[in-house]
């Protein structure tokens, strides 16, 4: 049930989740996590400060009331669950200039000055890396 990823800085993309609040599926009965996860990689390949960043997917994150979820990660660091965006190329650059200064912080605290715009707003929970908890 579990498929290998690399151990590295990733944003985790639910693939299945919904549009939006009201609907599953757009008008072309696409689900949202589809189209923010092809967002995600299409801004990434895009732009050479996103090579460090991985981008996986994986149906449910369990989030589902959120719509279009993402899990900000890296090893050793305090991660975070986003949700409730827009599944396009805005949100998609919000969450990678997220997860860049993410993956160059020391325990995963980005300061809030250095959030972008995109993601304010839009955090779920924090998860603690495997072994730790946060103080």
């Amino acid at each position: 049930m579990l498929i290998p990823a690399e151990d590295g800085p990733a944003i985790v993309a639910c693939n299945t989740c919904r549009h939006s609040k009201e609907s599953q599926t757009d008008a072309d009965g696409q689900r949202g996590g589809a189209q923010l996860v092809a967002a995600l990689r299409a801004v990434q390949q895009g732009d050479a400060r996103y090579a460090g960043i991985a981008v996986q997917e994986m149906p449910c994150l369990f989030s589902c009331a959120e719509f279009c979820s993402v899990h900000v990660r890296a090893p050793g660091k305090v991660g975070y669950v986003l949700g409730r965006f827009t599944p396009d190329e805005d949100a998609a650059t919000a969450i990678l200039d997220y997860a860049v200064h993410h993956a160059a912080s020391e325990h995963g605290r980005v300061p809030f000055k250095q959030w972008p715009q995109g993601v304010k707003g839009h955090f779920i929970c924090r998860t603690p890396p495997p072994g730790f908890v946060a103080e």
